[in-house]
């Protein structure tokens, strides 16, 4: 008797939080296909009975856990300049690199710099424009509502998005492969304050928005 469409769906939903789990937390080239149905408990051959190839479900899993992202939701919390750091650095922060927690999908940011294979080139675009989108909205909202030191300004506005992704996959790109607990930490507490300054936060009020972002 074929299994009921119920059946399929919780399969392949089953598949794609493995999946999800396993991509995020080490990259499209360091998870097989066999990892991912024995996360799953199902077994190597159910796995074509839902996706032509890891390629597809590499797709469909970052793009689903894209839409459901805590920073999906973060992005419609309060205007300020705090909760703007939180929103910027949530996906990127020491509980995660500790693993300590489940990883958010724009990890694809660092996971994947320097894959060569098209459809993850594609897909590292994606989430990397998502997240430039995002932040983009948020500085020009605080920007109209004068809580940032500059105008709205749109060029302005993207280039200041873009040193902000830059300085933060660059330091978790590098503090993933320190040993050292403590300069982990110094890294990515020092790429935070600088895009604190950045967005023109005073000195004496940098302890008190970084501790937003542990």
């Amino acid at each position: 008797m074929p299994y009921s469409a119920a059946h399929k769906a919780r399969s392949r939903e089953r598949i794609l939080t493995a999946a999800t789990e396993l991509f995020c937390r080490h990259g499209f080239d360091k998870v097989s296909i066999g990892q991912i149905m024995k996360q799953a408990k199902m077994t190597h051959g159910a796995f074509y009975a839902h996706f032509a190839s890891k390629e597809a479900l590499y797709d469909a899993s970052i793009r689903e856990a894209l839409k459901n992202s805590r920073a999906a939701r973060l992005v419609k919390g309060p205007l300020s300049v705090k909760h703007l750091t939180a929103l910027a650095a949530n996906c990127w922060n020491l509980q995660e690199l500790e693993r300590k927690r489940a990883p958010g999908p724009e990890t694809v940011l660092f996971n994947e710099i320097g894959n060569d294979n098209a459809e993850i080139k594609t897909l590292f675009e994606a989430s990397y424009l998502r997240m430039r989108k995002m932040l983009e909205t948020r500085l020009i909202a605080l920007s109209r509502l004068k809580k940032l030191p500059f105008e709205p300004d749109r060029e302005l506005i993207a280039e200041k998005s873009r040193t902000i992704l830059a300085s933060l996959v660059g330091a978790v790109a590098i503090a993933k492969s320190l040993p050292d607990e403590a300069e982990r930490r110094q890294l990515l507490e020092a790429s935070q304050r600088q895009i604190l300054r950045m967005l023109g936060v005073d000195d004496h009020e940098l302890d008190g928005l970084s501790g937003a972002i542990e």
